[in-house]
């Protein structure tokens, strides 16, 4: 099973958008600064995820997310869904 994940900074008006089979462990890794883009903007808590049978689909939901900007505000806006 893969997720994609969006994170919500607490401190900041800031989204990161990934993909992973532990989302827990990946949070953590991102709020330890070990996560080199996200080191700056912590906090972070998780605003959305969302679940693929492979790592496949899950690109391709991340990447479609990455580029579609209305895509993105039309998430951010509706608010958190865990």
């Amino acid at each position: 099973m893969y997720y994609l994940y969006i994170l919500k900074s607490l401190k900041y008006e800031r989204h990161y958008i990934g993909i992973t089979n532990d989302v827990l462990k990946r949070l953590a890794k991102h709020n330890s600064g070990s996560v080199k883009s996200t080191k700056a903007y912590r906090p972070w808590i998780i605003f959305l995820k969302e679940e693929f049978l492979d790592k496949t689909m899950a690109r391709k939901r991340e990447i479609f997310l990455k580029k579609t900007t209305k895509a993105r505000i039309e998430l951010y806006t509706n608010g958190p869904i865990v």
